[in-house]
């Protein structure tokens, strides 16, 4: 087997595997120390100027793949061009998302784009991502795509765990998060890695004959009564 990380062109670190023929577990365990607090908010945040934009900034108000920001442009321009512009459009757009798509596992698919959600009313936590990322670069705010953990810490648990999806939003010179899957901030997220939308920053990306056999997601609150060796493993087989 061999393995070595890299670099991508959006800042992320990935790793590049080359497995032999048979089964494969990939398994990791590891800490994250965070503030403890919840996602920050900034009712005072403003958009940039486009001609201000940092360069590595303006690819962010481009469609992509599975964020067809031409085609929800008419819609976006009409629902929230009276907003005023900044973070109360920002989160115009976030409650609008949360309460337009209905969350279901059993319709996840991997083929949706922000379009397909926006027109099938239901979807996961990307498709969530997705639709308010397209509709942000429509109203010419950069948007970006985040994959990531976000454990059930602060709010009662939702069933089994997973991997999460939000996004992020440029303005008054930075990014803030910003989630329209749950609609609030949240406490204990760790982002894993951004992008224009989920093609950017799949978890794994295989190429060749490969099945997934099962995976399993444990993001806990650490106490410091809790021994390392009893702490759970997050595992994809």
């Amino acid at each position: 087997m061999r393995a070595r990380d890299f670099v991508d062109d959006f800042g992320n670190v990935l790793t590049r595997l080359v497995a032999p023929e048979g089964r494969l577990t990939v398994s990791t365990l590891f800490d994250v120390a965070d503030s403890g607090r919840p996602d920050e908010v900034a009712p005072g945040a403003l958009e940039d100027p486009i001609d201000a934009l940092p360069d590595d900034v303006l690819g962010f108000l481009h469609g992509s793949r599975y964020c067809e920001a031409d085609l929800l442009a008419d819609f976006a321009w009409s629902e929230f061009a009276k907003v005023p512009a900044g973070w109360a459009r920002v989160q115009a757009i976030v409650g609008f998302v949360h309460g337009h798509i209905a969350f279901d596992y059993k319709k996840a698919d991997s083929r949706r784009t922000a379009f397909g959600a926006f027109t099938d009313r239901v979807g996961v936590c990307r498709d969530f991502a997705h639709l308010a990322v397209a509709l942000c670069r429509a109203m010419n705010i950069p948007a970006r795509y985040c994959t990531g953990y976000l454990g059930d810490i602060g709010v009662e648990p939702s069933g089994p765990m997973d991997f999460s999806a939000w996004f992020q939003v440029w303005l008054g010179g930075r990014w803030y998060t910003c989630d329209a899957r749950h609609n609030r901030p949240r406490i204990g997220r760790v982002l894993i890695a951004t992008g224009r939308d989920a093609t950017d920053v799949a978890i794994s990306t295989s190429f060749g004959a490969a099945n997934l056999e099962g995976f399993e997601v444990c993001t806990d609150e650490i106490f410091p009564e809790v021994a390392p060796e009893a702490r759970r493993v997050v595992s994809v087989a």
